[in-house]
C-alpha cells in the first residue's frame, strides 16, 4: 500500500512528463491498476465544480459511462481503444489540470487517508462501478447545477481509490445516490414539471 498523498502522484506525473506532449498510454502505464481513479477524477472534476460550462457534462458523461462499465465489469485495468491509446494530450493541458485540481485536492487531503482500503478492491469495485454508472448517468442530463453533486461524488471516489481510502469511497457513494435518489422523487412526487421544482430548490442556494 503506497502512502503518497494525490498531490505527490500528480507532482510526480508532472516530472515524467518530459515533451510537450503525453498519450493516453503513457498515463495509463503511470497509473497501472489505479488508472480507473486517475481518470475517473480526471475527467468528473470539471463537471464536480460549481455551475460548469453549458454543455459540458453531456461530453464529459460517455468517458464517464465507459470507464464505470468496465469497473463494474471487475476489470483491474483501463482498456481503451488502440486508436484512443495513441491519443495525445498536451503538457499544457495536465499542467493547467494540475492546477485546477491542486487547491481541491489540498483541501481533500486533510481527510483522505489509507483507510478500510478493502473498500476499494474486488467485490466492492464492481459495487463502485455500477453506483458510478447511476452516477454517471446522472451527469449526462443536461440540465444546470443538477450534475454537480454526482460528478462530486465520482471525483470522490475516485480519490478514495487512488488513495485507498474506502471511506471516502462510501462517502462518494452516499452523496451521489442520494442525489439521484432525491431527483427521482421529485419526479415521482411531482411529474416532470419535478425537476423544475428541484433545479429552482437548487438555484435557490446560488
Amino acid at each position: 500500500m503506497t502512502t503518497r498523498t494525490l498531490t505527490q502522484l500528480l507532482s510526480d506525473l508532472k516530472s515524467h512528463i518530459q515533451d510537450d506532449n503525453v498519450t493516453v498510454k503513457a498515463l495509463l502505464e503511470e497509473f497501472h491498476e489505479r488508472g480507473f481513479g486517475f481518470f475517473l477524477f480526471l475527467i468528473a472534476l470539471p463537471a464536480a465544480l460549481p455551475v460548469p460550462a453549458l454543455g459540458l457534462s453531456t461530453v464529459i458523461a460517455f468517458p464517464l459511462l465507459i470507464l464505470t462499465a468496465q469497473q463494474a465489469m471487475g476489470r483491474h485495468t483501463v482498456w481503451v481503444p488502440k486508436k484512443w491509446r495513441q491519443k495525445k494530450i498536451s503538457r499544457e493541458k495536465i499542467d493547467g489540470f494540475i492546477k485546477t485540481a491542486e487547491p481541491w485536492i489540498r483541501r481533500l487531503e486533510y481527510f483522505i487517508r489509507p483507510r478500510l482500503s478493502f473498500v476499494t478492491q474486488g467485490l466492492f469495485s464492481n459495487m463502485i462501478g455500477v453506483a458510478g454508472f447511476a452516477m454517471a448517468l446522472a451527469v449526462a442530463v443536461p440540465l444546470p447545477l443538477t450534475n454537480t453533486v454526482p460528478a462530486f461524488g465520482i471525483a470522490l471516489m475516485a480519490i478514495g481509490i487512488l488513495m485507498r481510502d474506502g471511506l471516502a469511497v462510501i462517502g462518494g457513494l452516499l452523496i451521489g445516490l442520494s442525489w439521484i435518489i432525491s431527483l427521482l422523487s421529485f419526479v415521482i412526487i411531482f411529474g416532470p414539471e419535478g425537476i423544475d421544482i428541484a433545479k429552482d430548490f437548487i438555484k435557490g442556494f446560488f
